[in-house]
């Protein structure tokens, strides 16, 4: 019976976010999720700032409403830095903590370190890729048939310039997209190429 519930795809799944891991190797997991969050806070300041001179108000109309207990009477730029940590962190230290899981139980730290710093570059990468090409599908003409999609959102925020607003949610809605995607790839590419070493075992024991 035992043998039947550590085989099932729920434990399979929970040991992947509780794996059994040494003290020293959860804390350095825990760094991992920490630095992530720091760096896809950074990113988040940078692609906000970014983008809001694109579309203005894709932030003072909607995002400001959307993280409502911010200060509306501080400058803008401020909120917008502050929009771009708050809505991007968490997504780093996901990144982190994942990247962590497949690589620390099997590799030493410093190789474990190097490898997910350069799956870090490479989702980051990928995230930006694909904001470049939604920038660029975004609807250019007013005419354009996709913009019905949005009539809704731009009626509801009184928004004055349509265009922008939508480029900009493109590139939002895009860089997320680019993130998971970014992710995926770099957990399975960190997956396939580890080498366990020698003093490590590649499964821990389960007691």
């Amino acid at each position: 019976m035992l043998d039947i519930m550590l085989a099932s795809p729920v434990f399979s799944f929970m040991r992947l976010l509780y794996p059994r891991l040494s003290l020293h190797q959860f804390a350095w997991m825990l760094l991992f999720g920490l630095v992530g969050a720091l760096i896809a806070g950074a990113y988040g300041i940078l692609h906000d700032q970014i983008t809001m001179r694109l579309g203005v108000e894709y932030f003072s109309r909607f995002k400001l409403e959307q993280f409502h207990y911010l200060d509306a009477s501080a400058p803008l730029h401020l909120n917008v830095m502050k929009i771009g940590f708050l809505a991007t962190w968490w997504v780093g230290l996901f990144a982190g903590w994942f990247m962590g899981r497949v690589t620390l139980p099997h590799e030493p730290v410093k190789v474990a370190a190097r490898r997910c710093a350069i799956g870090v570059g490479l989702m980051i990468m990928v995230a930006v890729i694909f904001a470049v090409g939604a920038s660029i599908w975004a609807p250019t003409q007013l005419e354009d048939a996709r913009i019905g999609n949005w009539s809704d959102m731009l009626s509801f925020y009184h928004i004055q310039d349509p265009l922008a607003f939508i480029r900009v949610g493109y590139i939002h809605n895009a860089s997320y997209l680019g993130g998971l995607v970014g992710l995926i790839s770099v957990l399975a590419w960190l997956r396939i190429t580890r080498k366990p070493s020698p003093k490590i075992p590649a499964r821990l024991p389960l007691s």
